[in-house]
């Protein structure tokens, strides 16, 4: 009976843990999201597309919006899309957006 128990105990611990390793941001992951953002955005140079270049972008103050850049204020943006950019909320699941954020605070 002890076995029993301290075997489901050790299983448990081992689902939390992966739990948490699935919710922890990857920006491997999130580069290979940005693919599809990369036709209007810059990575590597200042250059602007058909949107702003995103390199350095959480170096920055402010987003074009005037908004403080923070992950949830980006989170937001694209989410809500607006200034052309359309809008990912229902096209990128939250966990895709926190890995771009990531692969975004990369650069």
């Amino acid at each position: 009976m002890r076995k029993g128990m301290l075997s489901t105990g050790i299983a448990g611990l081992l689902l939390a843990g992966l739990a948490v390793a699935a919710d922890k941001p990857d920006p491997a992951k999130g580069k290979e999201v940005f693919e599809q953002c990369s036709v209007c955005h810059n990575t590597d140079t200042d250059d602007k597309k058909i949107g702003p270049s995103l390199k350095g972008l959480f170096k920055h103050a402010a987003l074009k919006n005037g908004k403080k850049v923070t992950e949830e204020n980006v989170k937001a943006f694209i989410s809500a899309g607006g200034n052309g950019m359309p809008s990912y909320a229902d096209l990128l699941s939250e966990a895709e957006k926190t890995n771009v954020i990531a692969y975004l605070k990369t650069l």
